[in-house]
């Protein structure tokens, strides 16, 4: 009831918040513009569409839970009301659990919306639902719970613009992990080497997420790689809001 409480309120709080509403409106008319973007391009419309499209729910899902996110903790500190709530019977992990669960319904109303003028979009061109686009939609989700975690976790011990630095470059380096395996391997034996390893072993990869060449060009995608993709994702978040669990709980806001 106390994590249910702390979820709603976050959710009220959250939806409330006018740049949510100001990115929304940016990502509503990015998948319009991809209509008019097909129009001068040549190859297949439909296929310029759905690739714009979910590039523009990822990014723009990914934009709102790092700048609502990382203000999540702060905004409490720096208000001070923190303090009249962790003196009600109310556990730190409570507490940031409910403040997740409550952005992450949050995101997921967005995601909807946005899904929602993709979708019918697509169907306006091709009079039919394709319903692999609601795979890519799902696994897109599973990576916005993961980053409200990161952002959430840098938000227990950072200012709001350093956390949705910190955020944001976990996101670019999390669909640029390739990048550091490449990186790895050119690098010779040594310090930096053991440094880039240990980074790449650490941050996950958020490409496993993004399904846009496999649903645009009508890919098979697996059942086995369905079931990886949401354990990889659920297991991510879930490490990542236990360190912000244990980083939270040793901190002194006095």
């Amino acid at each position: 009831m106390r994590i249910t409480a702390i979820a709603l309120n976050t959710f009220k709080e959250t939806i409330r918040d006018r740049i949510l509403y100001l990115l929304l409106f940016f990502a509503a008319s990015t998948i319009i513009f991809s209509r008019f973007l097909a129009l001068i391009t040549v190859g297949d419309r439909v296929k310029i569409i759905k690739d714009v499209g979910l590039a523009s729910l990822s990014l723009f899902g990914a934009l709102m839970a790092i700048v609502i996110g990382t203000q999540l903790v702060y905004k409490e500190i720096d208000k001070k009301t923190i303090f009249t709530l962790l003196s009600k019977p109310i556990h730190r992990y409570q507490f940031l659990l409910g403040k997740f669960l409550g952005l992450a319904l949050t995101l997921l109303i967005m995601l909807l919306l946005m899904s929602l003028i993709f979708l019918v979009l697509v169907f306006l061109h091709t009079s039919k639902i394709d319903w692999n686009l609601l795979i890519a939609i799902y696994l897109i989700f599973l990576e916005l719970l993961l980053i409200t975690s990161v952002a959430i976790l840098f938000s227990c011990f950072s200012t709001p613009i350093l956390s949705s630095i910190f955020s944001l470059s976990f996101y670019l380096v999390g669909h640029l992990s390739w990048g550091l395996e490449t990186l790895i391997q050119k690098i010779k034996a040594g310090p930096q080497r053991v440094l880039a390893q240990i980074l790449y072993l650490l941050v996950p990869d958020l490409e496993n997420f993004n399904v846009k060449t496999e649903i645009v060009h009508g890919l098979p995608l697996s059942s086995q790689f369905f079931l990886f993709t949401t354990l990889y994702g659920v297991f991510y978040t879930l490490f990542v809001l236990t360190i912000a669990f244990l980083i939270f709980r040793k901190r002194d806001f006095i």
